[in-house]
């Protein structure tokens, strides 16, 4: 019972009572046989006794659920305060199934059967060129947790989320694959930390696709970092250190290549990221310098490597309204030192020649998309995007270049449900002209809560 019900009551009682008494009067003194002034004085003084007894139990009651003993509504939407604290939380995430069809799958319990990973289409000919195959999964269900703490130092926010993209489980028996930390980050009032999308990315720019890989040309990654951002005008500037990995592989004399695993990085990526939002739309550009490095003591081909080179990358990203509740988007990222900044891994960083120096490649991906609304809960969209390299001609292994086009239609009967269907060509060439190519059909249900 909360405190507006209690006071309801007790209010009720005052008024019974307070009715009874002046019936009470009204008959008595209209009686012939009416008490005498003492006996009237002494009910009215008993009934005075009842009700300061219910006041007494009204503050009682009132004690026992005061603020800092009942859960409240939080500051943002859809959140909650706990008894005695100021920090709101809020619960969210969703299930989904994911029915896929693909036209050739990359082998046996690869995640590329999955999602949609250009760097793993198979080549014609090749003996995972398996066709025809369908996987129904869950794994993209995930769970988050938010929190927002008002400080005398600005905002404390914290943001948890999990999926289900870890270790993979046994399809024979449970399906039981493990838990992926996808974000944990924590915020004071600018400076950001943790693990969460690099600040090289603009997650808002991304085509809304039910494949969870989305198109070959996007910048996407997430990893640890520490940030600094503020507010300039309707936008925003950002800068960071985030974690260095560098993606090597050696290649070998006859252009075979070889990944190497050094894990000897020093410095970290150093990423600055500029945002403004208008009527008009949003913009945001970003560049990036890193610092590659090998240090192994040897190779595949038993040679010793040492060696350690700048690079850097720029993006630019938009989205522009257009008719109604329509909007186009566009990425355009480049640079010697991309790498593992392309989603899903279609090019390595740099590679490491048989003397073992870093030789570094320009890299570049795009992407243009455009989303229509049939109507307020049906919309579609198209993405078309491309990646390439300029890799020695000696690479004959290396990826050239990658292509992926994605078109869909989805249904939201009600905001927390979307239904859809969605079809994915990928394409996927060699530096020595080998070529591979894929057709996916997903149809997907995602309710969230």
């Amino acid at each position: 019972m909360n405190r507006s019900e209690i006071q309801h009551r007790v209010q009720l009682r005052k008024k019974v009572i307070f009715t009874a008494l002046a019936c009470f009067f009204a008959s008595h003194l209209s009686s012939a046989h009416a008490d005498t002034l003492a006996e009237l004085r002494a009910q009215v003084q008993a009934l005075q006794e009842k009700i300061s007894a219910l006041e007494v139990k009204q503050e009682k009651m009132q004690a026992d659920v005061s603020p800092q003993k009942i859960v409240t509504a939080g500051s943002t939407k859809g959140s909650f305060k706990l008894p005695g604290s100021d920090t709101s939380i809020k619960l969210g995430g969703y299930v989904k199934l994911d029915a896929i069809y693909s036209s050739r799958s990359a082998g046996a319990n690869s995640q590329a059967d999955l999602v949609f990973v250009p760097g793993a289409i198979p080549l014609d000919g090749s003996e995972t060129n398996e066709k025809g195959q369908t996987k129904l999964h869950a794994r993209q269900t995930r769970f988050n947790l938010g929190t927002h703490t008002p400080t005398s130092w600005g905002d404390l926010t914290t943001f948890f989320e999990l999926d289900f993209f870890g270790a993979d489980g046994n399809e024979i028996v449970s399906n039981s694959n493990n838990a992926r930390l996808r974000h944990a980050l924590a915020s004071l009032g600018s400076l950001s930390v943790g693990q969460t999308w690099s600040t090289f990315m603009d997650p808002a720019s991304l085509p809304e696709t039910l494949d969870f890989g989305g198109p070959v040309g996007e910048a996407f990654v997430r990893q640890g970092l520490v940030r600094w951002t503020e507010k300039l005008g309707s936008g925003a500037w950002s800068v960071a250190l985030e974690n260095p990995e560098s993606f090597l592989t050696r290649r070998n004399a006859d252009g075979s290549y070889v990944t190497l695993a050094p894990d000897d990085d020093r410095i970290p990526d150093i990423v600055g990221r500029l945002e403004h939002n208008g009527s008009w739309g949003r913009l945001a550009a970003a560049a990036m310098a890193r610092n590659l490095r090998v240090d192994v003591a040897s190779s595949a081909a038993a040679v010793e490597a040492r060696d350690s080179k700048w690079g850097g990358a720029l993006g630019i990203y938009g989205v522009v309204p257009t008719v109604g509740k329509d909007s186009f988007s566009f990425s355009l990222i480049g640079g010697n030192a991309l790498g593992r900044y392309i989603g899903q891994g279609v090019f390595f960083d740099a590679d490491v020649d048989e003397d073992g120096k870093i030789h570094l490649n320009r890299q570049w991906g795009t992407i243009l998309s455009y989303r229509h609304f049939w109507t307020d809960g049906l919309r579609s969209t198209v993405a078309l995007s491309a990646a390439g390299a300029s890799n020695p001609s000696d690479a004959a292994n290396a990826n050239r270049k990658s292509q992926s086009a994605h078109l869909n239609l989805l249904w939201s009967p009600v905001p927390q449900a979307t239904l859809g269907l969605e079809f994915i060509h990928g394409l996927l060439e060699k530096e020595d002209g080998r070529d591979g190519r894929l057709n996916r059909v997903q149809a997907s249900a995602q309710y969230a809560f």
